[in-house]
């Protein structure tokens, strides 16, 4: 999900940023925006005044509760219960403080919005505590910040359990966090129904669960989350690796030319060949490069940099990810088209193209979306528009630019197209006025644009040329061109839809195929055209959507020339030249057709080109792998649990420190995917990941807390343990490996019994949610290691501590009972704690162990602090959820 990043201090929303002073001096007006959007017909008159108004405050903070939800309204509910009342007591000035508050038409209250000035937050200690916790809840993943409008599609797409689901630009994560969450909703229960089934033996032969969870209680859907990006398609995986789902599939591709994704083949009928079969998706979710003006309340550089032109720019390449869309979505399906701008070129112009190349709207609908979310507030979309070129001249239609380049010449509208204008013919009459505006002064948000369409027939898309490409001729466009060269004959500005229409000649396309790299020939494509270095352009794709996106690496967005920019830094050049091929899904369904063309002239030394990041290899394991074996005997795995979804990441396919689980449909799709061009950066969930022990005959693979959640309903009872007070695992939470031997198991209470003669190894610990006063409110499951003589909650240092601020209000340091260093063996170990407190020597062999433990759990957070330390080079690492103090 182009955003701005790469810049520090830019865009991290609601004033959160300590901004330099030089951008806290950027005065929030712009000539050519303001006088565009106060054109008749865009904001109505009466409320033209508050629109500015509005926009030029700073934006309300804002985050959301993540993750199943059971456990995100337990999250929630420590807020209410705890954080609210203290904050509501405060008074200043005479008048008691606003509290954050649920955003109204959120489902469950799960979304809060808070407008507290921060001189008010600073004075007040309640706030601290809540930053606090906060800050806590964020770094593990329970809450996410993210601005309340890029909420608004995920809830509009309507995911169910059972779906396949496409995110085409998805990085930072946060809108595919939603749709993952959708895809597991209502799991929990599922599992746990489930479970008590296989234990009283009254479980079928058949996997159980209702539709959609019909995998002994799992999922059977699939996300598969997409950025063009290749490094922030990584970050994505951080964002999204948190929710610990089998169901999801991280792909690095160019959303326009997103290729056909093959399926396992049908056995035919009539004995003949079986035919290709290719993925089609339920949902579908385009939430587009953008130009981003309705972030100018928290990215304050839009107002600056506005220009015409940047919408302009995008319009082409936002229509050919709609219509790719469009292709690739099951009939019946629904895609989610959504931008941060307010431009109507990107949004209502873009919908009606898109629809328009499908075949109208017998083909396409859009859906009336007026009653869903009940208290939004909300614009209808725009049927009549102007279009503003970018010399800041307004066009109320297509006919009169026409006219003008008849007259005058094509200088300063070579960017424009038939399809920005409001559409005539046979697609006039599309309801447009379903598409969803969202502005800024109706509820104190950003500005926003969102249309649900679905696809009512299968489609074969029409060629864009007539609707996209400016009618005007090569000439025309290279008078335009010339008119722009400087003194030396150089041009000033690269223009696009040169080689749009220039014919490709032979030679052009055969050396162009010898040199493209793996990304291009698998759809991956560059585009042809650049822009010269001192080219403005546009920050891209949802500049402020999500408060964590200039923390991320800058993300490259196309223009309608192909131009590849990197956002927030200079432009990017690449080759000029595409190889595209043409594939057809299946009958009636084309992905876009093959083009070729041939270099520009150009004074630039091409940059070296640099070929793809390489993955590791998806490799599945044999269900009777000699490793897989002893795992099963060990934990009592049940039959019925499938073992053929066992994977590892290396190219010999052997399991030597962590074996991943997928879903079903996910392990057919990189089976049947492999050497084929798609380039996936990531899939599965860590399941066993192996561990140091003491003894040889124990079994060495411990039980990852993301994959115990899939797992536990299959788990024999030899190594479970139940816990269900809040002492016992407040010890367990502060110290780490607490002693069992000698008379050690008595201090730890309900469950000493039960780990005193439990063998070494790995155990589950199950937290049973209890009404009782000492009781423990919400159900959870963790693994445990049995070491000779201690035991240790196999958590991350920050899950442990946010665990003890929320269910203790407890931000005391932990305790390691391990030594620094052993002197014998001379081994150091990591300080995985604030305060280090020895207590008495164990057993030099304990030692040892206790510390590999230390290490190998240290290796299992080092993936999340690798990632929150090119966040905080952003800024504070703190600062990501200092919003208010």
């Amino acid at each position: 999900m182009g955003k701005r990043g790469g810049k520090k201090g830019s865009g991290r929303g609601g004033g959160a940023v300590r901004k330099p002073s030089a951008y806290q001096d950027i005065p929030k007006s712009n000539e050519k925006l303001e006088r565009y959007y106060n054109e008749p017909g865009i904001i109505p008159e009466e409320e033209r005044e508050e629109f500015w108004t509005t926009m030029r405050r700073d934006l309300p903070n804002s985050f959301r509760f993540t993750g199943s939800r059971g456990h995100a309204l337990a999250v929630q509910q420590r807020l209410k219960d705890f954080y609210i009342p203290k904050i509501t007591s405060i008074q200043y000035e005479g008048e008691f403080v606003e509290p954050p508050r649920p955003v109204s038409w959120y489902p469950d209250q799960l979304a809060w919005s808070m407008t507290t000035p921060k001189n008010v937050v600073r004075r007040f200690a309640p706030f601290s505590a809540f930053q606090k916790f906060l800050v806590a809840e964020t770094d593990v993943g329970n809450i996410s910040r993210q601005e309340v409008v890029s909420m608004i599609p995920p809830l509009l797409i309507d995911v169910r359990p059972g779906m396949t689901v496409l995110d085409m630009c998805a990085a930072p994560g946060s809108k595919s966090a939603q749709l993952m969450e959708m895809i597991h909703a209502g799991e929990e229960d599922s599992i746990l129904q489930v479970r008590e089934q296989l234990e009283s033996g009254n479980a079928g032969p058949e996997p159980l669960g209702p539709e959609g969870l019909n995998d002994d209680g799992r999922s059977t859907g699939l996300l598969i989350a997409n950025d063009s990006d290749n490094k922030r398609a990584h970050m994505l995986i951080h964002q999204l690796k948190r929710l610990s789902s089998a169901n999801l599939i991280v792909t690095n591709h160019d959303a326009t030319m997103y290729p056909s994704i093959k399926l396992p083949q049908l056995p035919s009928e009539d004995g003949s060949k079986p035919k290709n079969r290719y993925l089609k998706f339920d949902r579908i979710l385009a939430d587009v490069p953008c130009s981003g003006d309705g972030t100018a309340r928290k990215n304050i550089s839009v107002w600056k940099e506005w220009n015409p032109a940047n919408a302009l720019g995008l319009y082409a390449t936002q229509a050919r990810i709609l219509v790719r869309a469009l292709q690739m979505l099951k009939v019946g399906g629904r895609v989610v088209y959504s931008t941060c701008s307010m431009n109507p070129v990107e949004n209502e112009a873009v919908v009606a193209s898109a629809i328009e190349r499908c075949g109208g709207g017998a083909n396409v609908k859009i859906i009336d979306c007026s009653q869903e979310l009940p208290g939004l507030k909300r614009a209808s979309g725009l049927r009549n528009w102007k279009v503003i070129d970018r010399e800041g001249r307004i066009w109320n239609n297509w006919k009169e630019v026409e006219e003008h380049r008849e007259k005058e010449g094509i200088e300063g509208l070579g960017r424009l197209a038939e399809g920005m204008f409001p559409p005539t013919g046979e697609t006039a009459d599309l309801p447009l006025e379903r598409c969803i505006r969202i502005y800024p002064h109706m509820q104190d948000t950003g500005g926003f644009f969102i249309t649900v369409l679905e696809k009512t027939s299968e489609i074969k898309a029409k060629s864009e040329n007539s609707n996209v490409i400016p009618k005007a001729s090569v000439a025309a466009l290279a008078a335009e061109l010339d008119k722009n060269k400087n003194g030396n004959g150089e041009p000033l500005e690269k223009l696009d839809a040169l080689d749009d229409l220039v014919v490709p000649d032979q030679e052009a396309l055969e050396e162009a195929s010898k040199n493209a790299t793996v990304a291009e020939s698998s759809h991956q494509l560059p585009y042809s055209a650049t822009l010269d270095d001192s080219t403005t352009v546009a920050p891209a794709k949802r500049v402020g959507d999500d408060n964590l996106e200039d923390e991320l690496p800058a993300k490259k967005t196309k223009l309608d020339d192909g131009t590849e920019v990197l956002i927030g830094d200079r432009p990017i050049h690449r080759p000029s030249f595409t190889v595209e091929t043409e594939h057809v899904d299946t009958p009636g369904d084309s992905t876009p057709t093959a083009t070729a063309t041939a270099a520009t002239a150009s004074t630039e030394k091409p940059m070296k080109k640099r070929g793809p990041q390489q993955e590791e290899p998806f490799k599945y394991l044999d269900p009777n792998h000699e490793v897989l074996l002893p795992i099963y005997e060990f934990y009592q795995l049940s039959e019925r649990f499938p073992r053929d979804r066992f994977m590892v990441r290396n190219a010999q396919g052997i399991p030597t420190k962590t074996v991943y689980y997928t879903s079903a449909l996910a392990r057919d799709i990189l089976t049947h995917n492999e050497r084929q061009g798609m380039k996936f950066v990531h899939c599965g969930v860590k399941m066993f990941v192996k561990q140091d022990a003491q003894r040889e005959n124990v079994c060495r693979w411990r039980i990852q807390t993301d994959g115990l959640r899939i797992m536990e309903a299959s788990l024999g009872p030899a190594r479970t343990i139940t816990l269900t007070k809040k002492p016992t695992l407040h010890r367990l939470l502060v110290e780490m490996f607490p002693k069992v031997d000698d008379d050690g198991w008595r201090a730890l209470g309900e469950i000493g019994e039960q780990v005193k003669d439990i063998p070494m190894g790995c155990s589950i610990l199950r937290i049973e949610a209890s009404d009782a006063e000492d009781g423990i409110s919400e159900r959870m499951v963790l693994p445990l290691w049995r070491s000779l003589h201690s035991l240790n909650l196999m958590l991350p240092k920050e899950e442990r501590r946010a665990m003890l601020l929320r269910l203790f209000n407890d931000d005391t340091p932990l305790i390691n009972t391990t030594l620094k260093k052993h002197n014998a063996g001379n081994i150091s170990t990591p300080d995985t704690s604030a305060v280090e407190t020895p207590t008495v020597e164990p057993a030099e062999a304990e030692t040892v162990a206790m510390m590999h433990e230390n290490v190998q759990l240290g290796e299992d957070e080092q993936e999340q602090v690798d990632t929150r330390e090119t966040w905080s080079k952003a800024g504070d690492e703190e600062d990501r959820f200092n919003t208010t103090v």
